[in-house]
């Protein structure tokens, strides 16, 4: 499954800025059972936003990793919260449908 949101960087911030923090805190999260890894895409002709995708084996297995408490993510993301604003897109499946060129 795949966690997605959006990262709207404040005036002032850089998307380095808030990527720094981002890998700082899924090198820890990344550990956890069923991480399947994170990517961070800069949106084209909009430096400021970012789209953020974290893939898990299962909903469960996120939920689980959510449920348990880490002091160092949590401040890794309390340092960063000043400078974005994030909105959650939502939880999707994996794919049921792929088409890959030949």
């Amino acid at each position: 499954m795949k966690f997605i949101f959006e990262v709207h960087i404040r005036e002032g911030h850089t998307a380095e800025e808030y990527a720094d923090a981002w890998v700082r805190a899924s090198e820890i999260i990344q550990q956890a059972p069923g991480a399947r890894g994170t990517e961070l895409h800069r949106k084209i002709g909009d430096p400021n936003t970012l789209i953020a995708i974290a893939s898990w084996e299962s909903k469960e297995q996120r939920d689980a990793m959510e449920g348990q408490h880490n002091p160092e993510v949590a401040a890794i993301i309390r340092s960063a919260a000043p400078f974005v604003d994030i909105k959650p897109i939502g939880e999707f499946e994996d794919p049921e449908w792929v088409v890959r060129p030949q």
